[in-house]
């Protein structure tokens, strides 16, 4: 990228860029963490779930630990999305504006999905408790 091309960023403040790449990269690591921390905690949960003996309880147990799982993947997804925006307002290309417009709409099908799949596992957690 030649200093003409490179905006004012990049040309007179590639130590903010640097930095903001260095946040973004911490942000991904963070959302791989979160997602990291709550599959352990489903798998966890889940085993928890399975060792109970009556089945009410165990479906129950497996249903919390669902929607806790989607929370912490809708968590993640979430970060992921903040970093993917840092990454390409810093690219300054075209193509990889076009790329976080296919991520944040596959991103957004997912959460929507996850979002309403925990909807419905809660819904189904009071009726039980009902």
């Amino acid at each position: 990228m030649t200093e003409q091309d490179a905006g004012v960023l990049h040309a007179h403040l590639h130590w903010l860029v640097e930095a903001l790449e260095w946040s973004a990269a911490l942000i991904d690591i963070l959302s791989i963490g979160l997602m990291l921390i709550g599959a352990t905690r489903f798998v966890l949960g889940f085993v928890r779930a399975e060792l109970a003996r009556v089945e009410a309880v165990r479906v129950q147990g497996i249903n919390h630990e669902r929607q806790e799982l989607g929370r912490y993947i809708l968590a993640g997804l979430e970060l992921l999305i903040v970093s993917d925006i840092i990454h390409t307002a810093l690219s300054l290309k075209l193509e990889d504006l076009l790329f976080l417009g296919l991520l944040v709409v596959i991103r957004s099908a997912i959460s929507f999905f996850l979002d309403r799949e925990i909807r419905e596992l809660r819904m189904e957690a009071t009726e039980v408790k009902e």
